[in-house]
């Protein structure tokens, strides 16, 4: 899982130096691919399939741009513009283990409300990092993210949460960024061994979200931006270990 995660985190800079206005999203998949192949792993992403969509998914990353909050598709249509901000969302399997992470980038200057928003969505994730540990009930990490996020006036996405990870992308158990009764009623006590994808989602506006008509793209119900940033976490003696970080 070290292996791959190092592969994911090499894309994902890759990408982040590269995303400039002008570009294509469908530029940046290629890429992910380019140097996925050269790893020897497999794109985790490309060929997933859900009820909703009529095709399966068909890039290597998730570019998600503005009010995009998840599953946005790399095309050569989408161009990137000055002032935007870009999710990037990358996963590969790498000898039958997986990784998965993403980050969420300014394309040149944007303005002072979202560099705001990306610095708190970071900060939600790191507060994760810090609290990952064996013993800890995951509420307890959840209700700091949740809290962090809402002080600096935003909220967080509540239909899509993060996840175990291990020879397949989505493994039990389900890690949400916020507290509920189902959390409370079935808590998660954090053991060494466990590997996490924990993913906040925060949009600058309502937490609610709609999904678009290619049965993918996710996007905020207002309209405004929303920021993504995710790092898979193993659970280790007095902590925790970013897999994904370069």
């Amino acid at each position: 899982m070290r292996q791959a995660g190092a592969v994911v985190a090499e894309v994902l800079s890759e990408l982040q130096k590269v995303a400039k206005p002008g570009m294509t999203t469908a530029a940046l998949d290629a890429i992910a691919l380019r140097m996925t192949a050269a790893a020897g792993a497999e794109a985790l992403f490309k060929g997933v399939r859900n009820a909703q969509a009529r095709q399966p998914f068909p890039g290597a990353i998730c570019a998600s741009i503005d009010d995009e909050v998840v599953h946005g598709i790399p095309s050569d249509r989408v161009v990137l513009r000055e002032g935007s901000i870009l999710s990037l969302d990358f996963g590969v399997r790498l000898n039958g283990y997986c990784g998965d992470a993403a980050v969420t980038v300014p394309i040149g200057r944007i303005a002072e409300g979202n560099e705001r928003l990306l610095r708190t969505t970071q900060d939600v994730l790191a507060i994760a990092i810090d609290r990952v540990r064996p013993g800890v009930r995951w509420s307890e990490v959840a209700g700091r993210m949740q809290r962090h996020a809402e002080s600096a006036g935003f909220s967080v996405v509540r239909d899509f949460v993060g996840h175990g990870i291990g020879t397949k992308m989505h493994e039990d158990p389900k890690v949400p960024n916020f507290v509920s009764d189902e959390l409370l009623a079935d808590d998660i006590v954090l053991a060494e061994g466990m590997v996490l994808a924990v993913e906040p989602m925060i949009n600058a506006g309502t937490y609610a979200v709609r999904t678009l008509g290619n049965g993918w793209t996710v996007v905020t119900r207002d309209g405004r931006c929303s920021a993504h940033f995710e790092h898979t976490l193993a659970v280790v003696k007095g902590g925790c270990e970013v897999l994904t970080r370069k």
